[in-house]
């Protein structure tokens, strides 16, 4: 079994533009991805808790470079869903705090990102699978604020994302399509406690479970997230035209930079404008 394996599946070094058909298009144009999955807190000594349904989108852009690099440019959203019902909820009874508090879905606006060199991925005869296993560590933007205490005091920011995105292998390497027409996603996360469940230093995690794949246009997201993204967000419609001059916004930062809202009891994502 083992031999018949290593027969089948082989890693490749694939050229940078194998790896934009599969994240987006060589034509520039806005493609979309959808995922859905769960949410578990996983705690010391402590059975798993399912907190949440998740249904989240991206809408993303590769703009090419004269030196063979392409720009990453997307906006992101992820909604947070009652286990039972499916519906989005906007307030969370914490059964550990016994705290009701206000749920801030993920809008991350921008998410971008360089495209250069060769990128490896196991080829499986008619398919083949980019894998990347992110392992991120970074000082916690909320630290040290006093404000933050209750919320997100841990000096360090530590999270584990894995991902997987399968596609076909033919329409890789032909030069006439742009963008494969099949993306496979799995994407599971090993992360911290979210800000806005106000969970201080408790110990635990949160442990993420999801697959998508690519829609082919906006009008193939479920009909309530259009309604929220017509009504309320329009803005993620769309990628940016160019890649901003801005940095990445992760939930930390968006939580620090609208926590005033947060405390006013504001639903979540803000509206925002076209």
């Amino acid at each position: 079994m083992v031999n018949s394996i290593k027969k089948i599946s082989k890693t490749e070094e694939l050229d940078v533009s194998c790896w934009v058909k599969t994240r987006n298009s060589m034509s520039s144009n806005a493609t979309f991805l959808l995922w859905t999955g769960s949410l578990y807190a996983f705690v010391p000594n402590e059975k798993r808790k399912h907190l949440f349904k998740i249904v989240g989108m991206s809408v993303s852009r590769c703009l090419p470079n004269e030196d063979n690099s392409w720009d990453f440019t997307s906006r992101e959203l992820t909604y947070y869903l009652d286990p039972k019902t499916e519906q989005v909820i906007h307030k969370w009874h914490n059964p550990w705090t016994a705290e009701t508090v206000p749920v801030v879905h993920v809008a991350n606006n921008p998410v971008q990102g360089l495209f250069k060199g060769n990128f490896p991925a196991q080829v499986n005869g008619e398919t083949t699978t980019f894998v990347f296993d992110l392992f991120t560590n970074y000082p916690n933007p909320l630290a040290g604020d006093p404000r933050f205490v209750e919320y997100s005091p841990q000096p360090t920011y530590q999270a584990t994302e894995l991902f997987k995105l399968t596609v076909p292998t033919s329409e890789l390497h032909d030069p006439k399509i742009p963008e494969v027409s099949q993306v496979i996603l799995s994407w599971d996360r090993i992360g911290p406690w979210l800000p806005w469940m106000k969970m201080g230093d408790k110990p635990g995690q949160l442990i993420y479970s999801a697959q998508g794949y690519k829609v082919n246009n906006f009008s193939e997201l479920p009909e309530w997230l259009q309604a929220e993204i017509n009504n309320r967000i329009p803005l993620y419609k769309d990628a940016p035209a160019k890649r901003l001059e801005t940095e990445n916004i992760t939930s930390w930062k968006y939580f620090k930079q609208n926590f005033a809202d947060y405390l006013a009891g504001a639903r979540f994502p803000l509206p925002t404008e076209e």
